[in-house]
C-alpha cells in the first residue's frame, strides 16, 4: 500500500510545526515569550516549549554582570578641565526581567545620562587635587544615584568605579614640575643635614684626636723626665756629679738624633753641630738660660713684695 504524497507533505509540515515549538535558553540568560503579541511569560535556561504560530520568543536578555564605560569631561572648582572614565557594573534583576525588557528602551543611554548628571554635579565642588584624593566619594555618589533610579527599571548596580582621571596635558606637566620641585627641595634638605652630620662628626673626631695626641705627648715627656732622673741617679752612684751626668746625657741624645736621621733615606738633612764640644756648649747654654730665668723670677717676686709694702 503506497502512502499518498499529500499525507507525506502534511506529515512533514506537522513535524516542522512541532519542532518549531521547541527551543532552548542558555545559562545565565532568559527568553521573553509573547502570545499573540502580548507578554505571556519568561523562560529560564534549559529546554522550553511554546505553541507554534501562537507563541513567539520576543527577545532574550543576559543575566550576567555587564560593564559600561562612560567618558565624562567636566570642570573642577579651580577651573581645570578634566576627563573622567567611569565604569559601571550592572545586571538585570532576575525578578524584574519584564521591567528591564519592556520599560526601558536603551539601558546604556539611561545609565550614561545619570553618570553625566552625577559627575557634573560632584566634580565642580572639588579642586583638582581633591578629585584624585576623593575619587571613591565620586564613585559612591554615582552608585547611589544609579541604584535609586535603575532599580525601578529592573536593573541592579554592582559597583561604580572612577577608573581614570585625565587633566589637560599642560596641567599634568605643571603638576609634574611641582612634584619634581618638591622632591628636589626635600633632597637638598636631606643632603644639607647629611653634610652637617659629617662636619659635626669630623669635628668631634678631630677634637678627640687632639686630646689623645696631647695626652700622649704629656705622657711621653713625663716618661722622658723620669728616665733622665733615673739616669742621673745611676751616674751619681758611680761618682759622676750632676753637671757631668747632664753633659753626658745631652751628648748621648745628640748622637742618637744624628743616627735616627741617618737611618731614614727620605728625611731632610739638618746640619747640627757634631764637634766633641757641641754637647758641652749646648749644656752650658741651657744652664745659663735656666739661671737667667730663675734670677728673673726672683727679681719679679722681690719687686712685687716691695710694691705691696709701699701700699701699706
Amino acid at each position: 500500500m503506497m502512502v499518498s504524497p499529500i499525507l507525506i507533505f502534511f506529515g512533514f509540515l506537522a513535524f516542522i510545526i512541532i519542532i518549531s515549538g521547541v527551543f532552548t535558553v542558555k545559562q545565565q540568560s532568559a527568553a521573553v515569550l509573547e502570545r499573540l503579541g502580548k507578554f505571556h511569560s519568561v523562560k529560564r535556561s534549559g529546554l522550553q516549549f511554546k505553541i507554534p504560530i501562537v507563541d513567539r520568543v520576543s527577545g532574550r536578555v543576559s543575566l550576567k554582570v555587564q560593564q559600561l564605560d562612560v567618558h565624562v569631561e567636566t570642570k573642577t572648582r579651580d577651573n581645570v578641565f578634566v576627563k573622567l572614565r567611569v565604569s559601571v557594573q550592572y545586571y538585570i534583576l532576575p525578578d524584574n526581567i519584564y521591567d528591564a525588557f519592556y520599560r526601558l528602551e536603551n539601558s546604556h543611554e539611561q545609565i550614561t545620562a545619570y553618570v553625566f548628571d552625577t559627575v557634573r554635579a560632584e566634580v565642580p565642588k572639588m579642586k583638582l587635587d581633591d578629585v584624585f584624593e576623593r575619587k571613591d566619594d565620586i564613585a559612591m555618589a554615582i552608585r547611589r544615584e544609579l541604584e535609586d533610579a535603575m532599580r525601578e527599571y529592573g536593573y541592579g548596580i554592582v559597583k561604580a568605579l572612577v577608573t581614570d582621571i585625565d587633566p589637560d596635558a599642560q596641567v599634568k606637566h605643571a603638576m609634574n614640575r611641582i612634584n619634581a620641585a618638591e622632591r628636589e627641595k626635600l633632597a637638598a634638605e636631606y643632603e644639607a643635614e647629611s653634610d652637617r652630620i659629617r662636619i659635626v662628626a669630623k669635628a668631634r673626631a678631630e677634637a678627640e684626636s687632639k686630646r689623645l695626641q696631647g695626652q700622649g705627648i704629656a705622657d711621653q715627656r713625663r716618661e722622658i723626665a723620669k728616665g733622665l732622673e733615673e739616669s742621673v741617679e745611676v751616674l751619681n752612684k758611680v761618682g759622676i756629679n750632676s753637671q757631668e751626668a747632664s753633659a753626658l746625657i745631652v751628648v748621648t741624645q745628640h748622637y742618637d738624633t744624628l743616627q735616627s736621621m741617618g737611618e731614614n733615606a727620605n728625611s731632610n738633612l739638618i746640619m747640627l753641630p757634631n764637634a766633641p764640644s757641641a754637647g758641652a756648649d749646648m749644656l752650658s747654654q741651657m744652664t745659663a738660660s735656666f739661671i737667667t730665668a730663675q734670677q728673673l723670677g726672683e727679681d719679679m717676686k722681690s719687686q712685687g713684695a716691695s710694691n705691696g709694702n709701699g701700699k701699706h
